[in-house]
């Protein structure tokens, strides 16, 4: 829509920049306890693996069992802890995606095909968090790349199969785990559930990488400006130098 002056306006609203590197930190501080925990999830279930597959070949003395139940609490108690630091991340990550994602719209006011609600909202629809926030991602990080330069998508691509690997074997194995009922269901379903938490270590991993890359992205181009040299400086750009 053109304004007074024959510009066109912001199809997204005003953006203005705010500096994202203290939320990105902290986002890849708790990604890193995410991974720490998924670490003693893989060794948990491990744990778990061996114990019923020593049941499963027909060893089931009282020593077994004892192990059995031992193994299964463990499992159970990291993933309580898991879960939790799961959504503190997720509540941190999701307010720096969208900070990153305005700061965005600073830089490169048209290159966005998605309203910023979607930023929130894309993780927790059906169907379209399966490509909504990965889409809202590449636009953020080619509106944030240096100008007269491309950045590969290579990070940012890696991190999403290893998301969405994760996100249909986790859902398949835990739910295999909770109804399993033999030996033999819970081999399988615990086989599933590790191999879910050795991607989702994959991903979050990835993930600190791209939150940490796209946060100094964002903060060098804010720093030398987002329009060419002998261009005036916005407002926006001015209080966030």
């Amino acid at each position: 829509m053109p304004v007074p002056g024959g510009t066109m306006a912001p199809p997204h609203g005003d953006a203005w920049l705010r500096s994202p590197v203290g939320l990105g930190r902290a986002v890849a501080v708790l990604l890193g306890v995410v991974v720490v925990v998924g670490l003693f999830s893989i060794w948990a279930g491990v744990k778990v693996y061996d114990v019923t597959g020593t049941i499963v070949t027909g060893e089931a003395g009282e020593a077994v069992q004892r192990d059995a139940v031992h193994a299964d609490s463990v499992m159970a108690e990291v993933g309580v802890v898991q879960v939790a630091s799961l959504v503190a991340t997720v509540v941190v990550y999701l307010v720096w995606f969208h900070r990153v994602r305005i700061n965005a719209e600073v830089f490169d006011p048209f290159g966005h095909e998605m309203g910023r609600a979607w930023t929130g909202w894309g993780w927790f629809v059906p169907v379209v968090n399966l490509w909504f926030p990965r889409r809202i991602m590449l636009n953020t990080w080619d509106a944030s790349r240096p100008a007269g330069t491309r950045t590969s998508h290579g990070l940012v691509n890696a991190w999403w199969v290893m998301w969405t690997i994760t996100l249909f074997v986790g859902r398949a194995g835990f739910e295999s785990y909770r109804k399993a009922e033999t030996a033999t269901e819970l081999y399988v379903a615990v086989g599933d559930v590790l191999f879910a938490d050795v991607t989702g270590v994959v991903a979050a991993v990835l993930a600190i990488l791209v939150v940490l890359r796209l946060t100094r992205m964002q903060n060098e181009k804010a720093l030398r400006g987002p329009v060419p040299s002998g261009e005036p400086v916005p407002a926006a750009v001015r209080d966030h130098r």
